[in-house]
């Protein structure tokens, strides 16, 4: 600006510019002028107007992780006047994180607890009011699998201890996560979201009555549980979020191999009669679920292609639900929430002819069986497990009944031949196996 003569001959030289609208001082301007200088530059958009925190963002979406929440949101569109600097996301347990665009992710968070937030923006003006209260999202561990035990061959004289875990949602080898409490082969296995148990097997001729547990989201060795009625082998598993059951199993030639039994999975102690199966179910029964119903694959010494199911939350019998398209015997079982697969058997009696084939069915119809595909070669005593959309096979022995260390997998929604997903840490065969996030727990 020029030299400006006013009132009382008083020269300004250069009076200063309003501030520019970014700037922490905006809403401030030093100098003197004229009242036609000051209309030229309020119609000129540069006298300055006071500044105002943002509006607060408004969430679009929260995305649980491990230990961790991706929180979207959208800015508002009053910034106040002035660029937003900032955002930041509050988890209702404490937690923030702040950045300059949306997603924030939220870390150190605890799994399995359920958490809301709030997101609020940020000028040079202050702080917006927070934003309205996201849904609840409760981080978890990614989905994770368990082997557990099982023998170096398929008969009783090779017995290990060794739990492997895996995550699911990847591939890669297996890792060692501890030891059961008594080294076993031919065992039954299930898990809710937090814990995997095991129950029954044999080691050096005798049969055993354990049942045992750990904690799937740490590593370390098995606790005692307590122990099913009777010591047997061959048992298999099946659970929701909340039950476990125990299958059949041979107990020896003078007690039943049909009897069925279930324990409350969140607290210890011996299992309860639940009820009977249909047939015997002496050498490794498949099981799977649904929330609300168990489905069992097979499971006699001489394999036959029968499905039954039960009602998980009741007691009784099982029921029939129709037919495998092959005949199984210690095979694996892996479902969602909706869909179980049957594969990894053995179709002949004490363990003989590996089986190529996986079935599936809906579990909540009855019928038969559908083919699914085929795993990379004739496999059979192997385990089963699953998240809610992966289904996994492990172990067993291949058609030279050599033991193999071989993981693979299929989409459980989908149809189609097994991939590969890693080694185990050690070949194994009549084995256990269950995970955290399988279609029982959904």
């Amino acid at each position: 600006m020029s030299k400006t003569r006013f009132f009382g001959n008083l020269i300004k030289t250069n009076p200063t510019l309003p501030t520019a609208n970014s700037s922490s001082a905006y809403g401030t301007a030093t100098g003197i002028w004229t009242l036609e200088e000051a209309g030229a530059f309020r119609a000129s958009g540069d006298w300055p107007v006071p500044a105002s925190p943002p509006g607060a963002p408004t969430i679009t979406g929260v995305t649980g992780g491990n230990a961790q929440v991706a929180v979207a949101f959208n800015a508002n569109a009053d910034n106040g006047g002035l660029t937003v600097s900032s955002f930041t996301a509050t988890a209702s347990s404490g937690q923030t994180a702040s950045g300059s665009s949306s997603p924030l992710t939220v870390t150190s968070l605890t799994n399995g607890t359920a958490v809301t937030f709030t997101v609020t923006a940020t000028n040079a003006a202050g702080t917006s009011s927070a934003s309205s209260a996201s849904s609840s999202v409760t981080p978890v561990n990614p989905p994770r699998g368990l082997f557990f035990g099982g023998g170096t061959t398929k008969y009783n004289n090779s017995q290990l201890n060794t739990i492997d875990y895996i995550t699911i949602s990847s591939t890669g080898n297996a890792q060692d996560f501890g030891d059961l409490s008594v080294t076993r082969t031919q065992l039954g296995s299930f898990a809710s979201t937090t814990r995997a148990v095991s129950n029954g097997g044999i080691a050096g001729g005798t049969k055993k009555d354990t049942i045992d547990y750990v904690t799937i989201a740490s590593t370390g060795n098995a606790t005692d549980f307590g122990d099913i009625s009777t010591a047997r082998e061959g048992t298999g598993g099946l659970s929701n979020a909340t039950r476990g059951v125990c299958l059949g199993g041979d107990p020896g030639p003078s007690d039943s191999e049909r009897v069925i039994e279930y324990v409350t999975i969140a607290s210890t102690g011996n299992a309860t009669d639940f009820g009977d199966s249909a047939i015997d179910l002496e050498y490794g029964c498949a099981g799977c679920a649904s929330p609300t119903r168990g489905i069992m694959f097979g499971g006699s010494y001489i394999p036959d292609n029968t499905i039954q199911y039960i009602t998980i939350g009741s007691t009784g019998n099982a029921s029939d639900f129709g037919d495998l398209n092959f005949n199984a015997t210690a095979a694996g079982g892996a479902s969602s929430n909706t869909r179980a697969l049957c594969g990894r058997a053995y179709g002949g009696g004490g363990g003989s002819s590996p089986r190529l084939n996986i079935d599936y069915i809906t579990i909540a119809s009855t019928g038969n069986a559908t083919d699914f595909g085929d795993q990379g070669n004739d496999r059979g005593g192997g385990a089963g497990t699953s998240s809610n959309t992966r289904g996994i096979f492990g172990g067993g022995d291949d058609d030279n009944y050599g033991t193999i260390n071989i993981i693979e997998y299929v989409t459980i929604a989908s149809t189609g031949n097994t991939q590969d997903f890693g080694d185990l840490t050690v070949a194994r065969v009549r084995h256990g196996a269950a995970s955290s996030d399988h279609g029982g727990v959904q």
